[in-house]
């Protein structure tokens, strides 16, 4: 693929995947805001326990087979057929398995309207694994312009139809309304969008072939989703199911950013990568910017998140979430690093060491038990403070074989994102002072959102930021057309 035509399909990828994002953040935060005022923190605790296990059975569902067909560089129908196949008898099985359970999970958590929350919204299960292979089909193309519009349409709908059942007095049901018609719709629409229809072909050759990277992936991503949810379970288990709704609203205004984020960069540079992984020059000229622009607006607007986050959650969804603000600031600080630990692991992908993916992200699981320790003993505040630190250990365990593999060491990312977290400190600190000021927090919020406006853009023509002006450079002509 030529150097200005795969450029040009980057930009336009980042630009309508950002987009889908954008625009899927900002209808699912109205939309968070509304439910958050309508709804309690016992009825966010109950659908944050549920997620525990819908979670680990969606990675499960996919198998690491969206990862392998990406990666392929030449897939036949047969493959399709048989990835679709294994996502529909996966997920009903585990569907099966999630209706039989669900008594044990209310025994549990000591909540018996779990039983029929939880077989109700497993549903997501079956609907979801409909529309893995065209998402994947799309994401190969890196036609993200078609999943946008998907995104737009499914997540304003959803919301709708949740804002609806909260204003009708159906309280957690609302939650779970808005989760199944949201996967409803988007698979409906991926369906409609996309010209392929499964022939349930089975192939066993080609199951074989893509099992045998597809796994270790798999394995990773359900270690993931585990030690993820551990700390809902945690929490869930050892504190009150109003206290895991303060840490699950607390989570979720913090990494939607990042979450967001972090699926652009995973969903345009792995292909994007795939295309030139024989090319060792060309790949790691184009890790290089990837991790640089992407850590610029990472850094700073996760920091500046969490320094305006009590007056923020007051404002938007009440008094009744300070506690959830308590957490959101260190919960940021750690969101920021997201992406960058997705790149890393993105290059191992692409080198199809998924073996070393699969041995670093062990080792990393392991050193997670310490704040799972803590947050059962101590506090949910310390838990967070030594994730943390885990989080900036995991980064050099995830840079450390990018090193090995591209001559791109730890040392060398640090040196190209320090610019970045160091506008963001110098943006952030001030803004956050401005807390202890004795003013309303309807004044302080817009306050702090017009300082750190004027502290960002002051440093970065001050001192000329070169991530600044990449963005600038890169946004450009993307704007102008759609001026035009």
């Amino acid at each position: 693929m030529a150097e200005q035509s795969l450029r040009d399909k980057t930009v336009k990828g980042v630009a309508w995947s950002g987009a889908g994002n954008v625009s899927q953040f900002a209808i699912t935060f109205v939309v968070s805001i509304v439910l958050a005022r309508l709804l309690t923190p016992d009825d966010y605790g109950l659908i944050g326990i549920i997620t525990i296990f819908t979670t680990v059975c969606n990675v499960l569902i996919n198998g690491g087979f969206s990862s392998a067909l990406i990666r392929k560089k030449e897939v036949k129908r047969e493959d399709y057929n048989t990835v679709f196949i294994v996502n529909l008898v996966m997920s009903s099985a585990l569907y099966l398995f999630i209706f039989v359970c669900s008594p044990l999970i209310a025994d549990f958590f000591c909540r018996e309207e779990l039983i029929p929350l939880t077989r109700v919204s497993s549903l997501s299960l079956l609907l979801g694994a409909l529309a893995i292979v065209q998402q994947t089909r799309l994401t190969k193309q890196i036609d993200f312009k078609t999943q946008t519009k998907v995104t737009f349409i499914s997540s304003l709908l959803s919301g709708v139809i949740g804002i609806s059942m909260a204003l009708v007095g159906c309280g957690v049901w609302s939650l779970v309304g808005q989760m199944l018609s949201y996967q409803f719709l988007r698979t409906m629409l991926l369906w409609w969008n996309n010209r392929w229809i499964p022939n349930l072909s089975f192939s066993i050759t080609s199951y074989k072939e893509m099992f045998t990277y597809g796994w270790k992936i798999m394995a990773v991503d359900i270690i993931n989703s585990i030690w993820s949810e551990l700390y809902q379970v945690v929490v869930g288990k050892f504190y009150a199911p109003s206290t895991l709704g303060q840490y699950t609203r607390a989570k979720h205004f913090s990494q939607v950013l990042s979450n967001s984020l972090t699926i652009v960069v995973r969903q345009v540079s792995f292909p994007v990568m795939s295309n030139i992984q024989d090319e060792r020059g060309r790949l790691v000229s184009a890790i290089r910017r990837i991790i640089r622009l992407t850590m610029f607006f990472s850094a700073i607007s996760l920091f500046v998140l969490g320094a305006i986050s009590e007056p923020l959650l007051y404002c938007l969804i009440g008094p009744k979430w300070h506690e959830a603000s308590l957490y959101m600031p260190i919960i940021c600080i750690s969101s920021s690093l997201f992406p960058l630990h997705a790149i890393n692991l993105n290059i191992l992908e692409v080198q199809g060491r998924s073996d070393l993916f699969l041995g670093i992200e062990i080792i990393k699981k392991i050193l997670i038990i310490i704040p799972l320790y803590v947050g059962a003993v101590v506090g949910i505040i310390p838990m967070l403070w030594i994730n943390l630190l885990i989080s900036v250990v995991s980064f050099f365990l995830n840079s450390y074989y990018t090193g090995k593999l591209l001559g791109y060491s730890p040392w060398m990312q640090i040196k190209d994102i320090s610019p970045s977290f160091g506008v963001a400190l110098a943006t952030a600190v001030p803004v956050w002072l401005l807390k202890f000021l004795p003013l309303s927090n309807w004044f302080i919020l817009p306050l702090m959102l017009l300082l750190s406006v004027f502290i960002f853009f002051g440093i970065c023509n001050l001192f000329r930021i070169k991530e600044y002006k990449e963005t600038v450079e890169l946004l450009t002509p993307f704007l102008k057309k759609i001026k035009r």
